[in-house]
């Protein structure tokens, strides 16, 4: 099946437990592994993820999307409140941001302007809150085409940061005013 972003629109729900076969299915995708981790010999993109488990355990706090073009699922993202959610992931962070993780599961969508709208959507859905603040990400610094993407829809460069002890992340960050304010 081709896709084309001209003629289909993404629409994102919130992911449910019949979704746990599918992101398992897309967490072994070797592009998807590529953008979670440096590690040539993983076999997985979200090491360890059990997810039904994640599903199941979604709260205000964290939560997954799926992105659907004419009701195919694509991808998926992952919201998050960094200062509140349980595993500190973040670490020390200031309140009213929000975090998000995307991915695109399938192989055919990848490059058809997907992620694009799957951004767009998150972030205006982020900022509908009218305490939100900022939104922060953590694309791998070796990953220099997801800084460019990011770096399109308004992501500035933060710091490098190690996370788990062994991914190395440049952290970006879009506030709100400048979301509001682009062209």
């Amino acid at each position: 099946m081709s896709l084309s972003s001209s003629s289909l629109s993404v629409t994102l729900r919130r992911a449910t437990a019949d979704d746990a076969a599918l992101l398992a299915r897309w967490d072994r995708q070797p592009h998807v592994i590529a953008c979670a981790t440096d590690d040539p010999e993983a076999e997985t993109a979200f090491a360890g993820a059990v997810w039904a488990e994640e599903i199941a355990t979604s709260s205000d706090d964290s939560f997954y999307l799926i992105a659907q073009v004419d009701g195919r699922p694509i991808g998926a993202l992952q919201v998050i409140d960094p200062h509140a959610e349980p595993t500190h992931y973040w670490g020390a962070i200031e309140p009213n941001l929000r975090a998000l993780d995307i991915w695109i599961g399938e192989p055919d969508a990848l490059g058809q302007g997907f992620g694009t709208a799957m951004m767009t959507q998150a972030i205006d859905a982020c900022f509908a809150d009218p305490k939100v603040t900022a939104i922060v990400i953590d694309p791998l610094n070796s990953n220099t085409d997801a800084h460019r993407f990011y770096g399109r829809l308004g992501f500035r460069p933060v710091e490098r940061r190690l996370f788990n002890g062994e991914d190395d992340c440049l952290v970006m960050r879009l506030d709100r005013a400048d979301w509001e304010g682009r062209a």
